[in-house]
């Protein structure tokens, strides 16, 4: 069978919302898209434990502990799903590590923020969590069958994080002054490095087109930033806070709230490396992985003899 008509069954399974899987044909582009995608994803939940981590120790009661250490567990579970899931492309889990490791791939911009306070925490679930259950929803019906399928479990979870983060910032809320005042200056801090989470621009953005043609994404950046500001706006009266964005302001004739300009030059900043905490974040994974070597050969030499034996078995 020739490409063309290879490329044409395809498109075909596209538009009839039918399921990429594993072996089926795929354009080189598109496995690409996907493997630069997931991994980003995968690399995003494990370095998103680093912040987060910074505090089990430091959680204010032993509830607060268990639960933050649970949120914790989960995003190396979520870690887990989707490095096998960008493995079933062709790629191994050490090629994704390296890449991560030397700085060819990246992971989400907001986790080179530094956690300052209990405060960060809950901003973190609330705005953090809530900017990428928008994201992940859309992806539990992308068109890569694996990528969607470990995204629903992800999603389930995802949503018990945010609402983990709304309760500690809840009770910050209603708490002392100085509780009130931390509550405050974390979302301060998180509001707009969460608005970056979405990407650029769609005008500017160089993977949006044709990932949404192919139906990997659902939903534009700039429209799903627009949804958690309208969704954000509100929740934050809840909380008897305020949004750091003087130009926030509810649009009658639009039917959604206008906002200010992303400081684009921070984002770019964050991207290429220069984040507040980037080398940090990526010092923290080498030393890790490095220090877990040794696990990593003792299973593989448990393995090896596992099925030596089993093979003796059969014969």
């Amino acid at each position: 069978m020739s490409v063309q008509e290879l490329e044409k069954i395809f498109l075909s399974k596209i538009e009839q919302e039918i399921k990429i899987e594993p072996k089926d044909w795929m354009p080189d582009a598109y496995r690409k898209t996907l493997v630069r995608q997931i991994s980003q994803h995968a690399h995003s939940e494990i370095v998103g434990m680093l912040p987060e981590g910074n505090w089990i120790s430091r959680a204010p009661s032993l509830k607060r502990k268990a639960i933050l250490l649970a949120k914790v567990q989960d995003e190396a579970g979520h870690g887990l799903y989707l490095y096998s899931a960008a493995e079933t492309l062709g790629t191994t889990r050490e090629q994704t590590i390296n890449d991560l490791h030397s700085g060819k791939a990246k992971y989400s911009s907001i986790f080179n923020y530094p956690t300052l306070t209990w405060g960060d925490i809950g901003a973190i679930g609330w705005l953090v969590d809530g900017a990428a259950i928008l994201n992940q929803v859309m992806l539990c019906r992308t068109s890569y069958g694996p990528y969607a399928r470990a995204m629903v479990r992800i999603c389930k979870e995802e949503s018990f994080h945010q609402r983990q983060g709304f309760d500690i910032l809840l009770a910050l809320s209603k708490g002392t002054a100085e509780q009130r005042a931390m509550c405050q200056d974390s979302i301060n801090r998180w509001w707009w490095p969460s608005l970056m989470m979405f990407g650029p621009h769609d005008s500017e953005s160089t993977h949006s087109e044709q990932s949404t043609q192919w139906k990997i994404k659902r939903m534009s950046n700039d429209e799903l930033r627009q949804k958690f500001v309208d969704m954000i706006a509100e929740q934050v009266k809840v909380l008897n806070m305020t949004l750091p964005d003087p130009h926030l302001k509810w649009n009658e004739q639009a039917k959604h709230y206008d906002f200010g300009e992303i400081n684009w030059t921070e984002f770019w900043n964050v991207v290429k490396g220069n984040g507040p905490c980037n080398k940090q974040r990526l010092d923290a994974r080498r030393k890790a992985w490095d220090e877990g070597a040794w696990v990593r050969e003792a299973a593989s030499v448990y393995a090896e003899k596992r099925k030596a034996r089993q093979e003796k078995q059969i014969a």
